[in-house]
């Protein structure tokens, strides 16, 4: 017997007119004319907006701008429901929320990976025109290797996509490894020469260990090094290729010039080139080429875009993610002739050997007396020792921005003292702007720290992470420096360190520096205050002496209860200028965050504040918690994300 019609009414949840009208314009959009949509009410078409799918959004975005009405809350809204009510969209702009979108769809409707939120909404994503509008929007585009079918499509079906990837992507990334023995690898090939070559792609990133590979990606593409394995590979190739012109010329078979593969073992190599490909189906044994011009001329119609000559790119900016010894050598050999190279990011999963630092140390040398010389950035993890700072930043002395990650190896031998002469440090002035160092050691020579930011007048940003500093040694001394030597320094974090008895040095610090960004996160600043409130009063006071700032994170410094006493930055007669405040991981409960939202509204900010408040156990006592974001939230954007108390472990280390 069914139930009465009310009662199953009740439990469904009830739509407004409004809500029905929305559902409908969503459905039936393409029947509606986009003029009719613009000349709603402003307040309407806001309301609107997170109801549309992706295309939609994309469409009326331009003519929405004309009118000053922003996307941003539609993109946002997709981003949330993509990622999950307890994640963060730690995204401020409409274009930075739009990109953020069109990257993460393309890559899943493009490869055809299974995804909740797709799924629910593939029959407004798997259409041509998404990946159309997508690729038009997108600046990175991720090769996946294994998704053969995929990238095949854009030498088919989908070619047209290619053109437009070609005029927007700029960077590459190649998430797994290239075998350059496999026919199927062609495909692969062909579109990174599309994009790197013919494209505007002048970011690589690779996230393999695949030496060969990576100096096919390199050859051509600024520098002039050749692999002995590749060149080794195409004289084979090229003999082979003389030998079967000779014996098969009654077929009209000929030989291409060019970087081509074969494996000699190949007992193929000599039936006639109409049966050969049915065997190579059957087989899996393949003879091709893998030069950037033939395999153009191949994949590309005669009167196709790159009929003639094809052009080479230039890779200015070059990230290897997984970078072992091996990858490292290829690059080394490389680097001297890399002229066009502005941005260098190395990282390994284990730490680099010292005798694979000294290479890169050496190649960097001999890249930076050369006066076409153009890398600026450096990035590299992880290194074996703290001294590397000052060594490499001796052999490229142009570099203008350095970050390093450092763990010390406690076994093998230490190369560092027969180091070549040539790169023994001086103390000629560096051109370095920014600089970070993230440490993992028992102990770190803050001398080499000092030393380099007493020959950097120009730094403007400087990140520390993770140093511990022998007895003899304090912070304070590198904060004394910073106050002496860096007075351009606008950007300073802290990370993992131990600050609670240098409160003296950052208030001086604050005085001599026209700081836009500080950060000092689990730095335990209150830790050797008895009085910590009164304490945490004397930094704010400073804090409002600086009115360039605009960035401050106190993240990890268990707080807690003392958090109120950060609202007074807005008030009096200099109120401060800060516009992004982080107090996530503080142990802060509901009733301190209310206290706190109430006399942040007795003293409201000058400008919208972001407030970041992840990670504080607002779970304890819900109400409360909703009760203080609500006094918030109209002055405040709020970064939240959920926490579990009954997790134990995350209290505790809260608490620590």
């Amino acid at each position: 017997m069914s139930e009465p019609a009310d009662k199953a009414d009740q439990r469904k949840p009830e739509l407004c007119l409004k809500e029905i009208c929305f559902r409908a314009v969503r459905k039936h959009f393409a029947s509606l004319s986009t003029e009719a949509l613009l000349n709603l009410p402003k307040p309407l078409i806001e309301d609107l907006l997170p109801h549309l799918t992706v295309c939609q959004l994309d469409e009326l975005q331009p003519e929405l701008n004309q009118r000053g009405i922003s996307t941003y809350s539609g993109w946002a809204g997709v981003l949330q429901d993509m990622c999950g009510p307890n994640h963060a969209v730690d995204v401020h702009t409409e274009e930075e929320a739009r990109h953020e979108v069109m990257k993460l769809l393309f890559t899943l409707v493009f490869y055809d990976v299974t995804n909740a939120f797709v799924m629910r909404n593939s029959k407004n994503l798997n259409t041509p025109s998404f990946l159309w509008a997508a690729a038009k929007s997108i600046q990175h585009f991720k090769l996946i290797t294994s998704s053969h079918k995929a990238l095949q499509s854009l030498t088919a079906e989908q070619r047209p996509l290619l053109n437009v990837l070609e005029k927007h992507i700029r960077s590459v990334g190649v998430s797994q490894s290239i075998d350059l023995s496999k026919r199927k690898t062609q495909t692969a090939l062909y579109v990174l020469h599309r994009l790197l070559d013919h494209g505007v792609a002048k970011k690589l990133v690779i996230h393999v260990q695949c030496p060969i590979a990576l100096a096919w990606l390199l050859h051509g593409r600024g520098s002039q090094y050749v692999h002995h394995k590749l060149k080794h590979l195409v004289q084979s190739k090229m003999e082979g290729c003389i030998s079967q012109a000779a014996s098969a010329s009654a077929d009209g078979a000929s030989c291409r010039p060019g970087l081509e593969t074969t494996s000699s073992e190949d007992k193929d190599d000599h039936v006639p080139p109409c049966k050969r490909s049915k065997l190579d189906e059957a087989t899996g044994k393949a003879d091709f080429t893998v030069d950037p011009q033939v395999l153009c001329r191949t994949f590309t119609p005669r009167d196709g875009p790159s009929a003639g000559a094809c052009p080479f790119g230039q890779i200015s900016c070059l990230e290897i993610r997984q970078c072992g010894s091996d990858s490292l050598g290829v690059l080394n050999c490389a680097l001297p002739t890399f002229f066009c190279l502005r941005s260098l990011t190395l990282h390994s999963f284990s730490t680099f050997l010292d005798s694979d630092m000294l290479g890169l140390a050496s190649a960097l040398q001999q890249l930076s007396e050369s006066s076409h010389s153009s890398l600026t950035e450096l990035n590299i993890g992880v290194l074996p020792h703290t001294k590397f700072t000052e060594i490499l930043l001796d052999a490229s002395p142009a570099v203008t921005s350095l970050h390093l990650e450092v763990q010390t190896v406690m076994w093998g031998p230490c190369l560092l003292p027969n180091y070549p002469r040539t790169l023994e440090p001086d103390i000629s002035e560096l051109s370095l702007e920014k600089l970070t160092v993230k440490v993992a050691e028992l102990q770190t020579d803050v001398h080499f720290i000092l030393s380099v930011l007493r020959r950097s007048p120009h730094l403007t940003s400087l990140h520390l992470a993770g140093m511990r500093l022998p007895t003899s040694s304090s912070v304070s001394q590198l904060l004394t420096t910073l106050s002496e030597s860096n007075h351009r320094l606008k950007s300073l974090s802290l990370e993992d360190m131990k600050l609670s008895d240098c409160v003296p040095e950052i208030l001086t610090l604050l005085r001599s520096c026209k700081l836009e960004e500080l950060r000092c996160n689990d730095c335990r600043l209150l830790e050797k205050w008895s009085d910590k409130e009164e304490g945490l009063r004397r930094l704010v006071a400073a804090l409002k002496t600086v009115p360039s700032l605009h960035t401050l994170s106190l993240a990890q410094n268990r707080l807690a209860k003392n958090v109120c006493v950060l609202a007074e930055l807005f008030s009096g007669s200099s109120p401060s200028s800060v516009k992004r405040l982080d107090i996530s991981s503080n142990f802060i409960q509901p009733a301190e965050l209310l206290e706190f939202a109430k006399r942040l509204t007795t003293h409201r900010p000058r400008h919208r504040l972001t407030l970041d408040l992840r990670r504080n156990p607002g779970d304890r006592d819900p109400g409360t918690w909703d009760a203080a974001l609500k006094r918030l939230r109209p002055f405040c954007v709020l970064l939240l994300k959920g926490w579990k108390s009954t997790d134990t472990m995350v209290d505790h280390i809260s608490n620590m």
